[in-house]
């Protein structure tokens, strides 16, 4: 009787481990999965930024005597930014700083774009290009809020994998950690585009 009721209770805490160990890994999966569809909302703010420098490169190209070396800077950043997309299935410490890095440089040339495109008066009264400064502007701020978001979401997920008794579990299945998306110094707020312009004009 006491082998029997020894059998139950082995079997009993076995089935408990095993449902609370499928537990732990669909509360893994599930924050994985946040951060991934958090990082595609990263990107789709950063390819909507690439979508608007065509339209700003033209409006400026109309300026006849524009600086063409400003020109082809963005338009050779903006290149290689395009080819430099991470999917969220391989999202390493390495391809975060090669995007970062790209998106980096596309960021540098436009806000010397801009600042050079200040000594133009006819492009500082022309309507389509202040539109397209202005939704540049909002870009800016909304990269800013995902890539917050994708951090917070990160953070959980990262700390979910790695605090004991999780850990146990997360290692049994191959949970890794994401990487943060880490501005550069001194990038701790999207750039105020339109700030930048208005100081300039001082």
């Amino acid at each position: 009787m006491n082998t029997r009721i020894m059998i139950i209770v082995i079997l009993s805490l076995l089935l408990l481990a095993g449902m609370w160990t499928c537990s732990k890994r669909n509360q893994f999966v599930s924050k994985k999965e946040e951060a991934k569809a958090q990082w595609q909302q990263v990107q789709t703010q950063y390819q909507r930024r690439m979508d608007l420098i065509p339209n700003i490169v033209s409006t400026v190209k109309a300026q006849a005597n524009f600086e063409r070396t400003t020109l082809e800077e963005v338009i050779n950043a903006r290149a290689r930014a395009t080819q430099m997309t991470i999917s969220a299935e391989n999202l390493d410490e390495a391809s975060m700083q090669k995007f970062k890095q790209a998106q980096g440089e596309l960021s540098g040339a436009l806000s010397r774009l801009l600042a050079v495109a200040e000594n133009y008066p006819e492009l500082k009264t022309n309507q389509a290009f202040s539109e397209l400064r202005t939704e540049l502007e909002g870009t800016e701020n909304r990269i800013s809020v995902q890539r917050m978001k994708y951090n917070e979401l990160v953070k959980e997920y990262n700390k979910s994998i790695q605090f004991f008794p999780g850990n146990v579990v997360a290692g049994l299945f191959g949970f890794m950690p994401f990487p943060y998306f880490e501005s550069e110094a001194g990038a701790e707020k999207a750039p105020n585009v339109g700030k930048q312009l208005e100081d300039m004009m001082k």
